[in-house]
């Protein structure tokens, strides 16, 4: 299984436009675009899961850079989600300082 990060969408770019992409290069598990929960729009950004390592990897190759709804996308393996809270021990980061004692 390959989890790809599919960046710089077009806010127009649908789940259907990324499937189609995509399956020009093998099965698609599944396709997510993440949406704004405040305004229900796209944040321009969203992840493809393939089932086939080797699929996956013909897939970032060959869509990287190709545009979908007039904007080139960034196509890359997904970086593990494990990552993304090794950055130090603070969570959150931007409360505006409010409770503080200093």
């Amino acid at each position: 299984m390959v989890n790809i990060y599919v960046g710089n969408l077009s806010y127009e770019a649908t789940q259907d436009d990324l499937r189609q992409a995509f399956e020009a290069h093998g099965e698609v598990s599944s396709v997510s675009i993440i949406m704004d929960k405040m305004t229900g729009r796209s944040r321009g950004f969203g992840f493809v899961e393939m089932p086939d390592q080797g699929a996956g990897q013909a897939a970032i190759s060959a869509l990287n850079l190709q545009e979908v709804r007039g904007r080139a996308m960034t196509v890359n393996e997904a970086k593990p989600k494990a990552d993304s809270g090794s950055r130090g021990g603070s969570r959150g980061g931007f409360g505006g300082g409010r409770g503080r004692s200093w």
